[in-house]
């Protein structure tokens, strides 16, 4: 199997999970606060190569239990939801990156 080059844009664990904590436990102490219908988390996954794509896709998505779904033109999708919040992993063609 050939090894692929991938870059995994990913944040601090520790500051994310506790910006979260933050956030429920203002929403829960403001009900005024109104919320939105969806919300959704995402971690990108760069390559130039579309089978390093995949790989770094299928990688990230593997402890979600969720299987990775080629979407066309280079794109690569994989997502769990919980509720109406999705947790996403996303792999962009070179071209099309922020």
């Amino acid at each position: 199997m050939p090894k692929y080059e991938y870059e995994v844009r990913s944040g601090d664990r520790a500051a994310f999970l506790a910006g979260l904590r933050e956030l429920v436990d203002f929403l829960t102490a403001n009900p005024a606060v109104l919320v939105p219908r969806h919300a959704s988390f995402g971690v990108f996954v760069d390559a130039s190569d579309p089978a390093a794509r995949r790989q770094g896709a299928e990688y990230v998505a593997a402890p979600l239990g969720v299987s990775v779904e080629d979407i066309g033109e280079g794109y690569f999708d994989a997502r769990r939801v919980f509720g109406p919040i999705a947790y996403s992993v996303v792999a962009i063609p070179p071209e099309e990156r922020p």
